[in-house]
Formats: structure tokens, sequence, C-alpha cells
């Protein structure tokens, strides 16, 4: 069947905020096994954590019917980060989250979704992630 293609240009509504304390950064930070004393000090987070507040907004696109992503099908491509700024402590975090691309490739399909993370009205991070979702034969 497919995706809907219908569905590039769809932009989610905006998640629920997300504050950044010196707690869940230091949970993010100790479930890596990060070392490097600039996240230890618990003013900003690693380059890697908006994936907490990037996954859960995407949640909604990935299940929305309307879609018709099979998500029992679904293989992570590929993910990556820009930054305005780093996130900080005290950050209250918002995340539009969007379908930027349906592509074919070969019997499968890959599909970019594009999130914004936001503190307040200032950009602070755009996200982008990449899944296949296998074909019937892949």
């Amino acid at each position: 069947m497919g995706m809907n293609r219908d569905m590039i240009g769809h932009v989610y509504p905006p998640s629920q905020p997300y504050l950044v304390t010196t707690e869940k950064v230091s949970a993010f930070v100790s479930a890596l096994g990060e070392t490097n004393p600039a996240y230890a000090t618990g003013t900003v987070a690693p380059p890697t954590f908006p994936i907490v507040v990037t996954m859960h907004a995407m949640e909604e696109a990935f299940h929305d019917p309307a879609l018709q992503m099979d998500y029992s099908r679904i293989v992570h491509s590929d993910q990556r980060f820009q930054y305005v700024r780093p996130i900080r402590i005290g950050d209250e975090l918002t995340v539009r989250a969007s379908v930027e691309e349906i592509k074919p490739l070969g019997p499968s399909e890959i599909a970019t979704f594009k999130t914004e993370v936001l503190s307040g009205d200032e950009l602070v991070v755009t996200g982008w992630s990449k899944l296949v979702v296998r074909g019937p034969d892949a």
C-alpha cells in the first residue's frame, strides 16, 4: 500500500513543554557513559540530548493513521541535528514535527521527519530522522 505522500509537508501540533533540569541531563549523561566535564557541570546538555524530546514528538507522526506507515517494518536509517545554540538547563522545550519527505527505496520507502526544537519562541536545534519502511519483500 505504501505511505500517504499527501502527508509530505504536514506539520503536527507542538509537543507539550519539557523542562530541562540538571537531573534530566545528568541521567542522560549517565546513561551514555559520557565523561566530558562540560556536561558534568550541569549547565548544558550533550549534543544528542534532543532525541529525548524529538522521539516523543515524532511518535504522533509514526502512528498517525493518515500517514499509513507500517511501524512494525521500520528500520532507523539516519539521525542528525543542526544547532543554533546548546540546550541549557532551564530551557522549556517544545517540538514541532513534520513529514519532510517520502520516497521509494527499491521495494521499501524512506521517510524523513523534521523536528524543530524551541525554547519559548527561540529555535534551538533542528533535527532530521530518516526511517526506512521495509517493503513486503525486503
